[in-house]
Order: C-alpha cells, then sequence, then structure tokens
C-alpha cells in the first residue's frame, strides 16, 4: 500500500504517494506554471532530469530548487510564481 504525504502547493494541501517527485506533485496540484523568466514568459520543467532548471519553485522558503530533482517530504510548503 502507498504511503501518503500530505504537502501544501500554493498553500493548497495536496496528497501525493511517498517517492513522488516535487515537479509531478506542483503538476498534480493544478499550477498552471512553475515561474517566471526574467522577462515574465511563464516557464515548467523541460528536461525532467535537472539540467535546463526550468522547473524551480522555491521550497520551505529557500528559493531555486529544482522541483524535478526532489522528492516530496511529509509537510512540505512549496510555492511557484503562478
Amino acid at each position: 500500500m502507498d504511503e501518503k504525504l500530505t504537502i501544501f502547493v500554493n498553500g493548497k494541501p495536496i496528497s501525493v504517494a511517498r517517492g513522488t517527485v516535487i515537479a509531478a506533485a506542483v503538476a498534480q496540484s493544478g499550477a498552471t506554471f512553475f515561474r517566471r523568466s526574467v522577462t515574465g514568459e511563464v516557464r515548467g520543467p523541460l528536461c525532467g532530469m535537472g539540467i535546463c532548471f526550468e522547473c524551480r519553485v522555491t521550497v520551505n522558503g529557500a528559493a531555486h530548487n529544482r522541483s524535478c530533482q526532489a522528492l516530496c517530504e511529509d509537510g512540505m510548503r512549496i510555492r511557484t510564481d503562478d
């Protein structure tokens, strides 16, 4: 049986299975994009393996985390630019 975790994406509680990457949880939350470029263009996961840096989010107050490279932890607070 999958163990469920509760995380918060832009303040919204989301239930995810242990082992879920942050990028998948953000997508599941309904967020329409992950961040904005310096020119204001919306960005989201592109490569899925940590090379492009387009999926960066703020995790527990720490900015610029690659969401495709980190697993969700119970109680984690994730903020996008959405």
